[in-house]
């Protein structure tokens, strides 16, 4: 069997020093490859663009082009990257703002370094990846929201609540196509749907919403 190839990682931020150290670490994790650094959210993009990185760290707080604005950029572009948050901010608008754009996950630079490379591990495998700390506000935000509360409620399929849990679980489309056995793209199908009929937009709106309204949770 071949032995699997590193995941590419790319780095956007615009502090050379937490660059050097984000990179460093990364370099300890043999299944992990830093394939790219920008110093900015427009350079960030074009790179990614040009090599596809497999999961992107993006600061929030960079002058010019924001984070924000670059995770919005890049949602809208056909990357299948994971886009993940790491940054100095937990204020519950900028967190709930990434989350509505699509991020991925949204990790906290004063996190203990062996913590960071955990996380990056975890989004690095299309899992959900988010700082402890943060969970309650995002489900305190959802719950802010119109939305309903229980899956049959909501009146999802058994198949979109199966998926659902999945996605909970932290398994990405992918993961969950070889446990229910069915096409990646009939999951993606699937996905969309349940996020239409719970009012959310992203995976990890529909992760945090399950673990607080899911009969199990």
């Amino acid at each position: 069997m071949n032995k699997a190839m590193p995941i590419s990682i790319m780095i956007i931020d615009d502090h050379p020093l937490f660059r050097k150290g984000l990179g460093d670490l990364i370099g300890m994790d043999p299944e992990l490859c830093l394939v790219a650094e920008a110093s900015s959210g427009e350079e960030g993009l074009t790179r990614a663009l040009e090599l596809k990185p497999e999961l992107i760290l993006l600061d929030l707080n960079m002058k010019g082009m924001d984070g924000l604005q670059t995770l919005k950029a890049l949602k809208q572009t056909d990357l299948e990257s994971y886009v993940v948050m790491l940054t100095v901010s937990n204020s519950e608008s900028d967190v709930t703002a990434a989350l509505r754009l699509g991020a991925d996950g949204y990790l906290l630079k004063d996190m203990e370094p062996e913590n960071v490379l955990e996380q990056i591990q975890i989004a690095a495998s299309g899992r959900l990846a988010i700082t402890d700390s943060l969970t309650e506000l995002l489900a305190r935000a959802l719950r802010e929201d119109a939305r309903p509360r229980s899956p049959s409620e909501a009146g999802l399929t058994p198949r979109e609540e199966e998926i659902l849990e999945l996605i909970a679980s932290g398994m990405s489309n992918k993961q969950i196509a070889r446990e229910l056995d069915i096409a990646e793209g009939t999951i993606k199908v699937h996905v969309k749907h349940l996020l239409k009929k719970l009012n959310l937009r992203t995976r990890l709106e529909a992760a945090v919403w399950c673990t607080k309204n899911s009969p199990a949770g």
